[in-house]
């Protein structure tokens, strides 16, 4: 049976790791959100809900079963230990979701995970490749403000600070995206399709 090549995408909040996607899904590449997945995931699998609720108590769903997101958000964004626990309790059912989502694109030459976590989660040992998104800080924090004007610089700069250094992720990754604004991007991802279309198309994955 045929086994497509995995690609993880990932880089710190305000990278573009997402624009980037939309390139890949534009040449027709299956893309799978994991931390749109994780969001599904914590209010439709009956199993982490469970977990959740032992883990956090019952505040963390509303009565109408919808996750109380402004409640598990304020018990975990300031306490790392926290967060970790339930990072924990997701990457699991995320890993087991997204290896029933890869059986079903399997005849594809390659797919996609894009996740903001790829590195801290662990999930990147299981991939093929690994693209970095890389964008200055000062500029990743712009991006994000004009995003969400709802946040402040600080709590941007709090939320970089949780994530793991860049200069990390880029000595990990087996390919860098540069999205400084300078550097043209349709160019870098068509030079990656590709490279990994070529290698997913080679008969030893068949």
């Amino acid at each position: 049976m045929h086994q497509p090549l995995q690609i993880g995408i990932t880089g710190g909040i305000g990278s573009g790791k997402s624009l980037v996607s939309r390139i890949f899904r534009a040449l027709n590449v299956p893309t799978y959100d994991a931390d749109s997945h994780a969001k599904e995931l914590m209010t439709t699998d009956g199993i982490l809900v469970q977990q959740i609720k032992k883990e956090f108590g019952e505040l963390s769903f509303h009565e109408d079963g919808s996750l109380n997101r402004g409640y598990l958000s304020r018990t975990v964004f300031n306490d790392v230990e926290k967060l970790e626990r339930l990072n924990r309790l997701v990457h699991p059912r995320v890993g087991q979701n997204y290896k029933q989502w890869v059986a079903r694109n399997r005849h594809y030459p390659y797919v996609l995970k894009e996740a903001a976590l790829l590195f801290e989660a662990g999930s990147h040992q299981s991939l093929d490749k690994v693209i970095v998104v890389h964008a200055p800080e000062a500029l990743r924090i712009k991006r994000v403000l004009a995003r969400d004007p709802q946040r402040t610089e600080e709590q941007v700069k709090a939320i970089i600070r949780n994530q793991m250094p860049e200069e990390e992720k880029m000595k990990q990754a087996d390919h860098i995206v540069v999205n400084d604004e300078t550097a043209l991007l349709i160019p870098q991802v068509l030079e990656l399709h590709q490279q990994f279309i070529a290698v997913g198309l080679t008969p030893s994955r068949a």
